[in-house]
């Protein structure tokens, strides 16, 4: 029976169902197999051989050979054909696909009635012997099968497929059924990860588990996600790194450690950060930065050989050596290269925030030499780095757990590998003074006290750990879901995690989807009532602007077809349009704050389209979106700063002038 056509009206009189309706045709199947006394779920299955199996070991039988060699197999159909008194069913297992052929006489009226009943989707089990057809398919003739599970709901038509990609991501299962080569990446995680923990315990590390609940805030800046613990109603941070807690194990004695797990970042997502991603860290007693380097790359070539079997490979179309030898630089020098002039610490704080600002940057008033430096190198030089490159000796200013470098207080004992232009690993010479250790935490406190919500906490015990005496270390991190980006070749970290976050799902259908425990961000504001008497707007220009020259102004309807956070910007989202013209249109526009990327795709803004290109972050921003702003009382009572950015009709086509 096909999705849409009943056959069997007088099979249950009583199930009427929509015939263009798939889902109430199979639940009508499976009402009447109920009825019937079968069970649609049914039970385990004892299969034979897997598909792939069979393929290989029958590779050499000749077109139009029969053999006697019974098997059993099971998966789900993913095609079928009826002619007449033969069936062909396309079934696929873990491993690949493989031909069913079914004729009425082998298995008798009833069962073949049945096998025609069954839909695209559904998982049988399968007894029959090995063939191949005269026109060459491999095939299972089959004696007989069992329907093992029933598939409500019909995969995607074939021929398209699932391409949408917030559909694929928020149905990863579909995706993994209609698109094998997403199994086939996900195939190359699990190998990587296999691969890296191998090649960790092959060197004599213990791989240990920490706390994913933390205290205090630490091993690195970030902003957490805060939950609370009710036996001891107490707040904890979701951890935002392992770093603490494996250094604790060295002050105890061990002398190698490693830890692969998620870590949370409560941070905006882009196609490489995601807030929840996996990591590695590790950390080795009497090591330094030249043992880090060596393991950090031995880690990626085994993890490459594993998923990809070289070190060859391409990545969005830059072709990348992963063998050899890997070059290293230090910071100072890439930024100088970069910038084509001295960057450094003889420079002057003004030289070097002009620096900045000609390469794109911007300079905040709280930062020191230091930070310049690394805003330089990562606007003139980051993106760069094709080829592996360990970026070294990096300013103290922006390493507060690194150790000092000798013979130079402003820098320290840190490298970090860049790849394609992105950070893939960070690693230091562990600090293992206290006393140095103590008077940094102070500074992070000082910090957060600031208002910086991504500065560390004052760790009593670490300092405590470190005074017991900890051997000096070195220690590393590396990003598995960038690493498994690399080796599939994969745009976005999203392609590379098998149920990435995503923003609620629109009801469908009439069925309501659960409800968030709260409502956040821009939506919750504007869901609030608004005292509207103690809202403060922007007085009106008292200036005019003539009919003429505001008439130039092309205001038109834009639709996103992207948004990104902007790397290291806090502010700024990217956005890609479709302004109707038929060519993309970069805007950049200062609305983090408000805004997570992810809530704004498929919307439908206003932009002015014709103002001249303007670089920002070294990207040029083709125009503007418009928002709306005012200030109301927040929390404290002090005014505080609204936006609003304006979004109309869906049905407002693309690039339609606003007048």
């Amino acid at each position: 029976m096909s999705d849409t056509t009943n056959t069997n009206p007088d099979a249950n009189p009583e199930a009427q169902v929509v015939e263009d309706d798939p889902i109430a045709v199979r639940l009508a199947k499976r009402e009447a197999l109920m009825a019937a006394g079968k069970d649609p779920y049914g039970h385990a299955y004892r299969y034979s051989h897997h598909l792939a199996d069979l393929v290989e070991q029958y590779a050499h039988l000749e077109d139009g050979a029969s053999t006697e060699d019974e098997v059993q197999v099971a998966g789900r159909v993913m095609a079928k054909r009826d002619q007449g008194k033969l069936a062909f069913l396309e079934l696929r297992d873990s491993t690949g696909d493989m031909q069913l052929f079914c004729r009425i006489n082998a298995l008798g009226e009833d069962a073949f009635a049945e096998l025609k009943d069954l839909d695209v989707g559904d998982w049988i089990g399968v007894r029959g012997t090995m063939m191949r057809t005269k026109r060459g398919q491999l095939s299972v003739a089959v004696a007989s099968f069992e329907l093992l599970s029933k598939s409500l709901r019909p995969l995607p038509e074939k021929f398209h497929g699932l391409a949408d990609k917030e559909t694929r991501y928020r149905q990863r299962y579909v995706d993994l059924v209609m698109n094998p080569e997403v199994k086939g990446t996900f195939e190359k995680r699990f190998k990587v990860i296999s691969a890296i923990r191998r090649y960790m315990e092959d060197h004599g590390y213990y791989e240990v588990e920490t706390p994913i609940l933390h205290p205090i805030l630490g091993g690195a800046n970030a902003r957490p996600f805060v939950t609370h613990h009710n036996a001891l109603d107490k707040d904890f941070y979701l951890r935002i790194a392992t770093e603490l807690h494996l250094k604790r194990l060295l002050v105890g004695g061990f002398e190698k450690v490693f830890e692969i797990g998620r870590q949370f970042r409560n941070e905006g997502m882009d196609p490489y950060h995601n807030p929840e991603f996996t990591t590695m860290e590790f950390y080795q007693a009497f090591s330094d930065l030249e043992g880090m380097m060596e393991l950090t790359q031995g880690v990626i070539q085994a993890a490459a050989l594993a998923a990809c079997g070289t070190t060859q490979v391409e990545y969005q179309g830059a072709q990348v050596d992963l063998g050899g030898t890997w070059r290293r630089a230090t910071m100072i020098e890439l930024a100088s290269e970069g910038a084509g002039e001295d960057v450094s610490f003889a420079r002057t704080r003004d030289e070097l925030v002009a620096i900045l600002e000609r390469n794109g940057g911007h300079a905040e008033d709280a930062w020191g030499k230091g930070k310049l430096i690394a805003e330089i190198f990562e606007a003139v030089a980051e993106e760069k780095l094709i080829q592996p490159t360990f970026v070294t000796e990096h300013p103290l200013e922006v390493s507060p757990l690194a150790k000092k470098k000798a013979g130079d207080p402003n820098l320290t004992e840190r490298f970090e590998l860049f790849i394609c232009g992105h950070e893939y690993a960070n690693a230091f010479g562990e600090l293992n003074d206290p006393v140095d250790q103590a008077e940094r935490f102070r500074k992070q406190v000082e910090a957060k006290d600031l208002g910086d919500d991504e500065a560390m906490g004052y760790d009593d015990d670490y300092v405590r750990a470190l005074e017991y005496g900890m051997p000096p270390a070195g220690g590393c991190g590396i990003g598995i879901d960038r690493l498994v980006m690399l080796l599939t070749d994969a745009p976005s970290i999203r392609d590379v995690l098998l149920f990435p976050h995503m923003r609620d799902e629109a009801p469908a259908g009439g069925r309501p989807r659960a409800a968030a425990p709260a409502a956040v961000g821009a939506a919750a504001a504007a869901a609030a009532p608004i005292d509207f008497s103690k809202v403060v707007i922007e007085p009106l220009f008292e200036d005019e602007v003539d009919f003429d020259t505001f008439s130039k102004s092309d205001f038109r309807a834009v639709k996103v077809k992207e948004c990104v956070a902007v790397p290291k910007s806090k502010k700024l989202l990217q956005f890609t349009l479709d302004d109707g013209t038929g060519a993309e249109r970069v805007i950049l526009s200062g609305i983090h704050a408000y805004y997570e990327p992810e809530e704004l795709v498929g919307r439908t803004l206003i932009a002015i389209t014709n103002l001249p290109p303007r670089k920002m972050m070294g990207v040029d921003s083709c125009g503007m979106l418009l928002s709306a702003i005012h200030e109301e009382p927040g929390e404290n009572g002090e005014p505080e700063e609204r936006l609003n950015l304006l979004m109309v009709d869906d049905r407002i086509p693309a690039g339609a002038k606003l007048y």
